[in-house]
């Protein structure tokens, strides 16, 4: 998977989609939801989750954004907290 991520805030690492994700979700509201995730933008996440999110820009915690398709359907993007790996899934798929 290939993404050109403008202003990123903190390290993707490698950048990958769960089977399930990749056949639920068109790319390109993947990739602009990957954009929103690497600049800070955290999507549908709670005001609690956005904060700890904040905090692990600091300390190196894991990083949850929640996102939804324009036809509703709801993902997540988690990147490690180690920065090796950033994944696209569905909730189903965790």
């Amino acid at each position: 998977m290939s993404v050109i991520i403008e202003n990123p805030r903190f390290d993707s690492g490698r950048l990958m989609i769960t089977r399930n994700a990749k056949d639920a979700l068109p790319r390109v509201e993947v990739d602009a939801a990957i954009n929103r995730h690497l600049s800070g933008d955290w999507g549908d996440v709670c005001e609690p989750d956005g904060k700890l999110n904040e905090e692990a820009l600091v300390n190196g915690d894991r990083i949850f954004s929640v996102y939804h398709t324009s036809d509703g359907v709801k993902f997540w993007i988690i990147t490690e907290s180690d920065r090796s790996a950033t994944t696209v899934l569905l909730p189903s798929d965790y």
